[in-house]
């Protein structure tokens, strides 16, 4: 018998790893469709076509014969650190997904589509109690998972460690108590002082001229647009099928200009990380994004410290009265930077300020938490919610679709995946002064529109990365210091005293 080479076994294991990533985004192919040009009736079917690539995918990971072939690798010293950690990680996922039948990979996938679809019919008739059932059953098919998973300490931590490697309750608990003292103070000093004004945001701006500008907005960031495409969906999501296809959406509201604006840029900030992913590492762990915390650091950054940021305004006005000289033509830069950056408590987490949001972070990560765990059930949900806003933001929700019934997060089985929103903003201000540090051209070129050196210091130094390290690793290397909230909060109170005069 003919030992084969490290190199061949190598070869065989990227065919396979394709094989699978093949599957897979097939069926992210059809998530996309079934979220933005899906026709009703073909929700039953579609559910079940994408049930069946997500079992096969699972049953072809987890074969014994991917095992054995891991295992061999595993030994081989020959390998380049690159190859050793495609293997690693990948052994890492084989033995996560062992632990989970195939017949429950399909439930769920079955539970999340009928979930999607609940989800959307509750949005449009406003009201939870048409969700609830759903959710009910897709949370204790997490609670299963969280089970096959396995935990130390809390179910939940099974469930926060798939979108951010290490993170428990413990940890958030800890990092949601540091800040949220910090941020509150911070709040009550700002509504003290004379609130600006953002009513300009709040006229009537034509859909098709929103559209037009959020494709230029794109464009100028650096979204590729012939590695890319934006559709319109209930809920904006960027999803990938390849470094050379990554697809983003939005919505639109013809009377909030903030709506899609800063939400084009988000999910831009999310592309442009997939577009920046190894091409050559397609199907293998280094070709895919180290966490969600270090994705949401990608769009928070693009979102918050560009698209929010007073260069950006000033560069960026000329462009804007271009397409809305009705609605923009009597306002300045600064009036519109002080604008887009007003503290004001509000209902939707995705339009809220870089301050009051985390608040609303913090809410679902509660609810999250006492759902798993079982103090909170789904039906519960509404008057939790209504009874948490006004103890942190003193508002309550007037309707479900403005309250628990805002996010598609839960629909689609993602309890675990709020709390990298608030990590992630405190990971882009920790990235965004490395980059000012490291480039010393940056502050000159973002002053004039020029927002390539930015993104080829971040492509240089975290998206080529791929998986390679987990967040940690990845922070330290890049910023030299472990995340933390240090720069995020002093960059909240350089904006604020500027902007409040306080």
């Amino acid at each position: 018998m003919i030992r084969k080479t490290s190199k061949e076994l190598y070869a065989a294991y990227r065919e396979s790893m394709r094989k699978i990533a093949d599957i897979r985004y097939a069926s992210a192919v059809l998530q996309w469709d079934q979220e933005t040009y899906l026709p009703p009736k073909g929700a039953a079917i579609r559910g079940q076509q994408i049930s069946t690539l997500s079992e096969m995918a699972h049953q072809l990971f987890t074969e014994e014969k991917q095992g054995a072939l891991l295992q061999e690798l595993r030994m081989r010293e020959d390998l380049t650190d690159k190859e050793k950690k495609n293997i690693s990680l990948s052994w890492e996922d084989y033995e996560k997904q062992k632990k989970i039948p195939s017949a429950f990979v399909r439930e769920l996938s079955d539970a999340v589509n009928k979930s999607f679809h609940s989800w959307i019919l509750a949005r449009k008739e406003n009201g939870f109690a048409k969700f609830s059932p759903e959710l009910a059953h897709l949370v204790a098919l997490k609670k299963k998972e969280a089970e096959y998973l396995g935990y130390a300490e809390h179910p939940y931590d099974a469930l926060l460690d798939e979108f951010d490697k290490g993170s428990t309750v413990n940890k958030l608990n800890k990092v949601f108590g540091d800040i949220r003292t910090p941020l509150k103070t911070l709040l009550d000093k700002i509504m003290a002082k004379p609130q600006v004004d953002d009513s300009f945001l709040r006229q009537h701006f034509p859909r098709d001229k929103q559209w037009a500008f959020g494709l230029d907005i794109l464009r100028r960031l650096g979204y590729d647009m012939e590695a890319g495409r934006q559709d319109i969906s209930e809920h904006p999501f960027t999803i990938n099928f390849n470094s050379n296809d990554v697809r983003v959406t939005t919505r639109i509201d013809e009377n909030d200009f903030g709506a899609m604006t800063w939400s084009c840029i988000h999910e831009a900030g999310h592309a442009l990380y997939e577009q920046g992913l190894p091409e050559e590492e397609y199907g293998l762990p280094c070709g895919e994004a180290a966490s969600l915390t270090i994705h949401e650091s990608q769009s928070r950054l693009w979102e918050n410290h560009i698209g929010r940021s007073e260069a950006f305004c000033s560069f960026q006005f000329p462009l804007l009265q271009q397409y809305f000289p009705e609605q923009f033509g009597g306002l300045s830069a600064a009036e519109l930077y002080k604008g887009i950056n007003k503290v004001q408590p509000s209902l939707i987490r995705t339009e809220a300020d870089e301050l009051t949001y985390h608040f609303h972070v913090m809410i679902r990560f509660d609810i999250e938490k006492a759902l798993i765990e079982g103090s909170l059930h789904a039906v519960d949900i509404p008057a939790f919610w209504n009874e948490q806003y006004a103890r942190y933001l003193n508002i309550e929700a007037p309707d479900d679709k403005r309250g628990c019934l805002q996010d598609i997060h839960w629909s689609h089985g993602s309890f675990g995946y709020f709390p990298t929103y608030s990590l992630g903003s405190f990971c882009a201000a920790q990235l965004f002064d490395a980059a000012r540090q490291s480039v010393p051209s940056l502050e000159t070129g973002l002053d004039t529109g020029h927002y390539q050196p930015l993104l080829q210091w971040l492509r240089d130094n975290l998206h080529r990365q791929g998986r390679h390290y987990n967040s940690n690793e990845l922070m330290i290397n890049i910023t030299g210091k472990e995340p933390g909230i240090d720069n995020f909060y002093q960059y909240l109170l350089d904006k604020y005293k500027n902007i409040y005069n306080f």
